[in-house]
């Protein structure tokens, strides 16, 4: 026997707020990207702060030919975040796929779905982050290939940057640069960086590198930059969060300023 239950109206309708959160961040990543999502959730995301993800398609071997194939998809990507609400920041995270591509087309391509929103690449947000550090004369270690590299270390001379020594693992898959482990990051990092340089860059937002920013710090007296670092330290920045986070590195503790 079925009972009827009966339902009643509350008499009003809820009072709503403007956000359910009052900043929020998107982030664009790779269909294979392991360590983007993670490293965001636990130095950025907070109960004023959200981070929303849509994800490219992708294809590996990360080549430059590769990386450039992902420039149609990042409009479509912007605009599956929060369809028709307004983000704070929005973020693509690729590092190598920044610099192939290009900061400005990579901006011109989200606006054109999300208006006037602040973009933020890794490479962006490094070369802000080491000039935030004092840092002219840089160490730079990648997992990828001297191929992928080559435009990465262009990319920072150009942009006046003395590069004392440029180190690569030679890796094509991003899901084995997810799979290094920290501790061969640190051996890596101090191996990489020259002792002449004022500051090193560890690109690849695969890598698990912003977790052990703050040891290589500490074992080599040296600022370090990350690409996952680079970009939740803008992101915050952007948002209006200037706390000093000494925990999780020295660029934590500085203020942003683009350009």
């Amino acid at each position: 026997m079925t009972v009827e239950i009966e339902i009643s109206p509350a008499g009003r309708l809820p009072q709503l707020e403007d956000r359910p959160l009052e900043k929020r961040i998107g982030l664009i990543i790779l269909a294979t990207d392991h360590t983007t999502e993670v490293d965001f959730q636990r130095m950025v995301a907070s109960d004023r702060l959200g981070v929303y993800v849509s994800r490219i398609h992708y294809a590996n071997p990360v080549t430059p030919e590769n990386l450039l194939r992902m420039q149609p998809s990042l409009t479509e990507g912007a605009a599956l975040i929060l369809p028709d609400e307004a983000l704070d920041a929005i973020v693509y995270s690729c590092t190598s796929a920044s610099v192939v591509i290009g900061d400005r087309n990579i901006e011109a391509a989200i606006h054109a779905a999300k208006p006037g929103v602040p973009v933020v690449t890794p490479t962006a947000a490094a070369v802000t982050g080491l000039k935030a550090l004092g840092a002219r004369q840089i160490s730079v270690l990648t997992p990828y290939t001297i191929e992928t590299s080559r435009p990465m270390a262009d990319y920072f001379a150009e942009l006046g940057f003395a590069i004392d020594r440029f180190t690569c693992l030679g890796l094509t898959d991003d899901r084995e640069m997810a799979r290094i482990a920290p501790d061969e990051i640190v051996v890596f990092a101090r191996q990489a960086l020259a002792p002449q340089s004022d500051a090193l860059f560890i690109s690849c937002t695969a890598v698990r590198a912003a977790q052990v920013v703050a040891r290589i710090e500490v074992e080599t007296g040296k600022p370090v930059v990350s690409s996952n670092l680079a970009t939740a330290w803008a992101c915050l920045r952007l948002c209006g969060d200037d706390r000093a986070r000494p925990e999780l590195g020295q660029l934590m503790t500085k203020s942003y300023r683009e350009g």
